[in-house]
């Protein structure tokens, strides 16, 4: 059991070996990523109410909390249990250093939108905000995607998590996700089960875009697709295809921008997959 917990590292092997009830001043044991943009677990005896510097957390009926860390958590947090156990405990979390990476060549327009762009791209942060608030509460989706998340696609790493980015001299934003640089129309799989909250064929940032939500407002995010074949409100298994690698959006060659939310915080999708495995030679 231990040396398969060390290969999955934050999967549910963490939450599983934490179930002995917690003494002294760890009251609530944690497993997973304690740094910027992991995801952690924890088991709770069940009705238990459990928040996160003071925002309540969803806890499902058999005592299992999620919560993710953003890419500029603070260097500490304070969990706090109300129920059968009353406690608090304060957590360090390790810190994280990121790259500075800069893109040349972008399409000028999405560095510096036009009036009529910026209206758009106002009603297109809406969507994705409306997609990513929905709360679908399914322990079963939640469950097993934590138990195994797998690469969405096959190849070269060409972008990370937190990285800071100067498009054409001006920065911009830090990335938020994992580049895969695969040809357009390379096969884009669910990385794990989970429902669609958007499909759109072209945001203006992100082009062809899927949320795939996995219960209790843990996402994945796929941009820049050339093709979505997938539908609004469709649920879909592991491994299925849910669209194509494109070029769409604010992007210089085809690629696929895995990104993953909890709530309102950016986790890192590279700290719940195993290494990127090799791409198998076309015959």
């Amino acid at each position: 059991m231990k040396t398969f917990c060390a290969a999955l590292l934050f999967a549910l092997c963490p939450v599983l070996a934490i179930a002995e009830a917690p003494s002294g001043k760890d009251c609530i044991s944690l497993g997973g990523r304690l740094l910027p943009g992991g995801l952690v677990y924890a088991r709770v005896e069940p009705g238990t109410a459990v928040s996160l510097d003071g925002q309540s957390l969803d806890v499902m009926e058999d005592g299992l909390v999620l919560f993710g860390l953003g890419r500029d958590a603070r260097a500490s947090f304070e969990l706090s249990l109300t129920g059968a156990t009353q406690c608090s405990r304060r957590v360090n979390i390790a810190p994280r250093e990121y790259n500075i990476q800069r893109v040349e060549g972008v399409p000028q327009r999405t560095v510096t939108p036009d009036p009529a762009d910026l209206e758009r791209i106002a009603r297109e942060r809406e969507l994705v905000r409306k997609a990513k608030a929905r709360n679908i509460e399914r322990p079963d989706l939640l469950v097993a995607a934590v138990a195994g998340f797998e690469w969405p696609a096959i190849g070269p790493i060409s972008g990370v998590y937190g990285s800071q980015r100067v498009y054409n001299g001006k920065p911009g934003n830090p990335h938020y996700g994992v580049d895969v640089a695969v040809p357009t129309g390379s096969i884009v799989r669910a990385p794990a089960p989970g429902i669609v909250t958007l499909a759109e064929p072209d945001l203006f940032y992100s082009g062809g875009t899927i949320i795939l939500d996995h219960g209790y407002r843990l996402s994945s995010s796929f941009l820049h697709l050339s093709k979505v074949r997938v539908q609004q409100g469709q649920e879909v298994a592991a491994g299925e295809i849910i669209g194509e690698v494109g070029a769409t959006g604010r992007a210089t060659g085809p690629h696929l921008d895995w990104r993953m939310s909890w709530r309102s915080q950016r986790v890192d999708p590279q700290l719940l997959v195993p290494p990127m495995p090799r791409p198998v030679p076309s015959p």
